[in-house]
C-alpha cells in the first residue's frame, strides 16, 4: 500500500513536472515570437507636454494605451509617442521609446541609443548638417508666455517691450534662442533644460517672457492659470522663426534609409494634412496627466 502510495505521488509529480516543462518552452517560443519582429527605437524627452511626457499609468485618460520607457517603470505618451507608435503600426515594427534629455538627444542618438528623434524638434539649416529629416510632422506656431497680472500682458508685438529691460527666457538647445536677440534691450535671464523650467521661472518672477511653441504653452496653461499666450502681431513679430514651425522626424545624418522608411509610412498614411495634425495635438493636450 505504502509503495502503491509512493509510485502514485512519483507519477502525479512526473505529470506535473511535464506540465511545467510544456508551458515553459511554449511561454519561451511566445516570448520569442512576440520579440521576433524588428524594433522601431525612438528618442524623446518625455518631458515636453504635449509632445511628450512621463506618466505612472499605462493608460490615458480615455484609455488610449501608453508606451513603456525602456529601461524604467515608467511610460510615456504624448503627440510624438502616438506618431511613433502609428508609424511603428504601419511598418509592422514594435516600438521602444527612450528617454533622453534635450541637450544630448542628438549625441545618444549618434552613439546608437537610438535610431531616430520624434520629439518636437524643429528642422533649423543648423540642425540639417548633423541629421537627416523628414518632412513635417506638425505644423506649429510659436508664442511668448507672460504673467497673467503682470507689466507685460498687453503687449501685442515686439515693439512694445523695446527698451524696457524685459527679462527673457525660453529652451537651451532650441531654435528659439537666436530669436531672444530680436527685442532690443533684453536681458538673457538664463534659459533652461525643460520649458517646465521656463514657465516657472515666470512664475516666480524670475523672468518675464517666455519664447516658446504655441501647443507646450496651451499645455502649460492647463494647469497655470497665472499665465497667459500672446500671440504677436503677425507685423511686429519674430523674424526667421519659419523653421521652428517644421516639427520633423531626425535620423542620422548617413541612415536615409531610415529616414525614407519613415517618410514613405508618413505619405502612405497621409500624414501631411494639418487638419489630422492639428486633431492629433487637441487630443493629446487633453489627456497629460496634471502634472505635466
Amino acid at each position: 500500500m505504502r509503495k502503491s502510495r509512493i509510485a502514485g505521488i512519483a507519477k502525479t509529480m512526473a505529470v506535473a513536472l511535464s506540465l511545467v516543462s510544456v508551458v515553459a518552452i511554449t511561454g519561451c517560443k511566445e516570448k520569442k515570437e512576440a520579440s521576433s519582429k524588428p524594433v522601431l527605437k525612438v528618442g524623446m524627452e518625455c518631458a515636453y507636454a504635449p509632445f511628450n511626457w512621463t506618466q505612472d499609468s499605462d493608460k490615458t485618460p480615455d484609455g488610449t494605451a501608453a508606451v513603456p520607457i525602456y529601461s524604467e517603470k515608467y511610460y510615456a505618451y504624448g503627440y510624438d509617442v502616438a506618431v511613433a507608435k502609428m508609424l511603428a503600426d504601419h511598418l509592422g515594427m514594435d516600438l521602444e521609446i527612450h528617454k533622453s534629455e534635450w541637450s544630448s538627444i542628438g549625441i545618444s542618438m549618434d552613439v546608437g541609443d537610438y535610431d531616430c528623434i520624434i520629439a518636437g524638434m524643429g528642422k533649423t539649416a543648423e540642425r540639417e548638417l548633423a541629421y537627416s529629416f523628414t518632412t513635417p510632422y506638425y505644423y506649429r506656431d510659436n508664442c511668448i508666455v507672460v504673467k497673467a497680472d503682470g507689466p507685460y500682458a498687453g503687449v501685442k508685438g515686439l515693439s512694445d517691450m523695446a527698451g524696457k529691460g524685459v527679462r527673457l527666457t525660453t529652451q537651451l538647445g532650441t531654435g528659439w534662442i537666436p530669436l531672444l536677440d530680436q527685442i532690443d534691450g533684453a536681458v538673457k535671464s538664463g534659459n533652461y533644460e525643460t520649458t517646465s523650467e521656463c514657465f516657472m521661472a515666470i512664475s516666480n518672477d524670475v523672468a518675464d517672457v517666455a519664447i516658446v511653441d504655441l501647443p507646450t504653452a496651451q499645455s502649460a496653461l492647463m494647469t497655470n492659470k497665472g499665465l497667459k499666450i500672446i500671440q504677436l502681431d503677425k507685423a511686429d513679430t519674430f523674424v526667421g522663426d519659419g523653421p521652428m514651425v517644421n516639427v520633423c522626424i531626425a535620423t542620422r545624418k548617413n541612415d536615409t534609409a531610415l529616414r525614407d522608411k519613415l517618410q514613405k509610412a508618413m505619405d502612405e498614411l497621409g500624414w501631411n494634412d494639418k487638419a489630422k495634425m492639428d486633431a492629433l495635438m487637441e487630443k493629446a493636450i487633453t489627456q497629460q496627466p496634471a502634472a505635466n
